[in-house]
């Protein structure tokens, strides 16, 4: 029996992203927590499979060859695993490339800028309102994008893909970004039906109660410090 692919993970949008797939896929997977807001995504162990020190990441005891392979970085892992069972990643060329387009599109655009107007809005020490207007403008034009493409098709590259796992994470607080998706009709009826999916439902779940466990990020200036304060080791 094959063992399982292990998970490098903290319950974020970019760890949903891996859970969720896992889970689509159905393929057993064993869950290694990284506690970002206690500082073990720099521990020399984690950092031999993520030198970026960031969650998620994988290894696949049977990788290519039947040799281990270890993937950081959430778009490269999900275009492994899409490739490896060939699901939720076409083989066809132009329908990959419909896929590729909007997974780079939430890795350069959707997340990052999503993330800046977490950081802004909730964790700053001062309220500066530039980065929040800069921010929350951009993630409400962002937004806008994914509503016009959704006006005639019912996910980012048509058929439900890896693009679609890597965004909603992102959509999921969009209260915390300052939007409303009342204003975007085509990215609501999206986010619910994707949301309504059993394995998304059950990959977002992972590793709740192990961050319950703690305080929010808002409150833990510790883990601020740890999260907000790097530089080059």
């Amino acid at each position: 029996m094959t063992a399982p692919i292990e998970l490098y993970y903290w319950p974020t949008p970019n760890g949903h992203k891996i859970s969720i797939m896992l889970e689509e896929l159905g393929v057993p997977y064993e869950v290694k927590y990284v506690n970002i807001g206690r500082g073990e995504q720099f521990e020399p162990d984690f950092l031999k499979i993520s030198p970026n020190n960031r969650m998620p990441a994988i290894v696949d005891p049977d990788g290519p060859g039947g040799a281990p392979i270890s993937v950081f970085e959430s778009g490269a892992i999900l275009q492994y695993l899409g490739r490896k069972y060939g699901k939720f990643y076409p083989a066809d060329e132009r329908r990959r490339v419909e896929v590729d387009q909007w997974l780079f599109w939430q890795m350069g655009g959707l997340g990052p800028m999503a993330g800046q107007a977490h950081h802004f809005r909730q964790y700053a020490p001062e309220k500066i309102e530039y980065g929040i207007n800069r921010y929350t403008n951009e993630v409400n034009r962002l937004y806008g994008v994914m509503n016009k493409r959704l006006a005639d098709r019912d996910y980012l590259a048509g058929d439900y893909s890896i693009a679609d796992m890597a965004s909603i994470g992102w959509v999921r607080p969009y209260e915390n970004q300052g939007q409303d998706l009342d204003d975007f009709p085509n990215l609501k009826r999206w986010f619910e039906a994707v949301l309504a999916r059993p394995a998304v439902q059950r990959g977002i779940e992972v590793g709740k109660e192990e961050r319950a466990r703690q305080a929010s990020l808002a409150e833990d200036k510790e883990a601020q410090k740890i999260l907000f304060g790097q530089r080059a080791r």
